[in-house]
């Protein structure tokens, strides 16, 4: 057999190896980026959610998946909402259990103090910010208390919405690969 011939397969080989090694990282890396979104929901040092999008990213870079731009962007789109709605979500929950607006920016601004003081303060942070802005608008205790608990099952809630869009992420991972 002529030599170039011989060269011409190895050449090939060599990049088909390639191409399957970097599918082999990029699905690797995809479902550790899923697994740390889905982790990120709870545990306030990650981005639960774009964390996961960038494994679905990961995995359409890949040769053996590919999603529609429609599908990335629509995803996109969710993580987008999903991360504005978990700043108000347990500001809404005070405003629906009654509270004021002096409960509402309690709960606000109590959530954003509370990524200080991780993990507790991201339970403690909206429930008590929204008690203290009641208290400081001259509501009762009661009213306050309840303006407090409004807040959390709101911050509970987008805890809730966060996991359900990072499952849906990981449950797209296994039907691509499928």
């Amino acid at each position: 057999m002529d030599s170039s011939l011989w060269m011409n397969v190895l050449i090939f080989t060599r990049c088909n190896l390639f191409d399957w090694l970097m599918d082999i990282v990029l699905i690797i890396l995809s479902a550790l980026c899923l697994l740390a979104g889905l982790l990120g929901c709870v545990l306030p040092a990650l981005p639960g959610p774009p964390v996961a999008y960038l494994g679905l990213i990961l995995l359409h870079v890949a040769d053996k998946v590919e999603f529609t731009t429609a599908q990335l962007l629509v995803w996109l789109l969710l993580v987008v909402v999903m991360q504005v709605l978990d700043s108000f979500i347990p500001m809404l929950g005070t405003k629906y259990s009654q509270g004021s607006k002096w409960g509402s920016w309690g709960a606000f601004i109590g959530s954003l103090l509370g990524l200080f003081f991780m993990p507790w303060g991201l339970l403690a942070g909206p429930f008590l910010g929204a008690v203290v802005g009641e208290l400081m608008g001259n509501r009762s205790a009661h009213q306050a208390l309840r303006s407090g608990f409004g807040s959390l099952l709101g911050f509970l809630f987008g805890t809730v919405l966060k996991l359900t869009l990072c499952v849906y992420f990981i449950a797209q991972f296994f039907i691509a690969l499928w």
